[in-house]
């Protein structure tokens, strides 16, 4: 138990050449299905250029879990996107591996590998979503992590870290980019929350220890809130119309706020990275 705890808290940095074997750590696995729809949905639609125009494009689900159910959802949502798209689930458990396989078998683009953070696919992948993998991990580890993955990327290529709830319902992710991380975004189901602040539990990895007061997505949270309060008398119009006011509020106040309406009606709200970046 005592060495198991100090793997768990041993630092992962980027390896100089080739990896050797999967980096990381195995995680609970916990995966049901429709959890990823938020962030899926997110992807065609943000990204959804990017995927059209690259021919053939390699998406990657990085710990796709116990199941192979969301990365199965996930390669037919962006499939949607471009029909020549392929998708390779990556695990570091074998034995996942092997169910997967045996239970998505036959899917022609669908392939599943093991291996970790080292992506390790035949070519550059195109797009990487990596969800709740890193909640294991120190605050302190998360800079080499994903500078290991960015650096597999094709070129302008998008890997999506990110951490939600076991229903999916609220949701949290960082857009990176080879050149480093661009955007935060935050996505929750109406009526699974009370304010905007409540995904704060589901921040990803390298933000939850900070959405305490002093630290700036602390304060968007906040700007967040105080937005969302001052436009409930719209609620009988109902949430999808406070949350578009709320939003828009945020980008008036000076807030680097992303995206348009059609995104905030989800239930999305998006902002640069560089305004909630964690302080030194």
């Amino acid at each position: 138990m005592v060495e198991k705890a100090r793997r768990l808290r041993a630092p992962v940095t980027a390896a100089r050449g080739v990896a050797r074997g999967p980096q990381g750590h195995v995680t609970r696995g916990t995966t049901f299905a429709q959890r990823m729809r938020r962030v899926d949905r997110w992807l065609a639609d943000v990204h959804g250029p990017l995927l059209r125009r690259t021919p053939r494009p390699l998406v990657v689900d990085l710990g796709f879990g116990a199941e192979p159910v969301t990365a199965v959802e996930m390669f037919h949502r962006l499939r949607a996107v471009n029909p020549e798209l392929e998708l390779t689930g990556l695990e570091i458990d074998p034995a996942r591996v092997a169910r997967a396989r045996e239970r998505a078998a036959g899917v022609p683009g669908l392939t599943w590998e093991v291996g970790g953070f080292e992506l390790a696919v035949p070519r550059a992948p195109t797009v990487v979503r990596a969800f709740n993998v890193l909640r294991q991990y120190r605050e302190e580890d998360v800079p080499d992590v994903w500078a290991m993955m960015r650096s597999r990327l094709a070129g302008g290529g998008v890997l999506v870290e990110g951490t939600c709830s076991e229903d999916g319902r609220r949701a949290a992710w960082v857009d990176l980019r080879p050149e480093g991380p661009h955007s935060l975004t935050v996505a929750m189901r109406f009526g699974a929350f009370a304010r905007p602040s409540d995904v704060a539990e589901r921040l990803p990895k390298a933000l939850i220890h900070r959405h305490v007061p002093g630290e700036p997505v602390h304060r968007f949270l906040a700007a967040a809130d105080a937005a969302w309060e001052r436009f409930a008398p719209l609620a009988p119009y109902g949430p999808r119309q406070r949350w578009i006011a709320t939003a828009d509020a945020l980008r008036t106040e000076g807030w680097p706020v992303l995206g348009r309406a059609h995104q905030w009606r989800r239930g999305e709200l998006s902002v640069r990275w560089d305004a909630v970046a964690p302080s030194a």
